[in-house]
């Protein structure tokens, strides 16, 4: 199903209440847990059609807090869906022409010997951005 199916049957809209029901006025909780959340899905699902899907529902979240376009949730949302891709080989579309391109010059790369070490990097950059976003929009905000 497209984001726009998913728009069009109030599954969006009811993603996005939930959400914002549980996060509150919590920027700081918000922003993280959508940084964490978009890195793991985003290493399982393609990130664009994954930062398609979410965009509405960061929308949501930003206007429900009174933020504008250089809101924190949309930092907290580029940076998990951008870095999380990294994990796979599906992660990324980059990550699957890589291994095309490998396999091509008989540099056969399995897709648990990508992950092995693309979730090392995933783990180091997300934990990264994590403290960048604490540090930048709230500890010295």
């Amino acid at each position: 199903m497209e984001p726009g199916g998913l728009i069009d049957t109030g599954v969006i809209d009811e993603l996005s209440k939930g959400l914002a029901h549980a996060i509150g006025t919590s920027e700081l909780g918000g922003s993280l847990t959508l940084l964490g959340a978009s890195a793991v899905l985003s290493g399982v699902v393609d990130n664009i059609p994954y930062v398609a899907t979410m965009a509405p529902i960061t929308s949501d979240l930003v206007h429900s807090m009174g933020g504008g376009g250089d809101h924190v949730m949309w930092w907290a949302l580029a940076l998990g869906a951008d870095l999380g891709g990294n994990g796979t080989a599906i992660g990324a579309s980059a990550n699957v022409v890589v291994l095309g391109i490998a396999e091509r010059n008989r540099q056969t790369i399995t897709f648990w010997q990508f992950t092995k070490y693309g979730l090392i990097v995933t783990a180091v950059t997300v934990a990264i951005s994590l403290g960048y976003v604490w540090l930048r929009y709230f500890a010295l905000a």
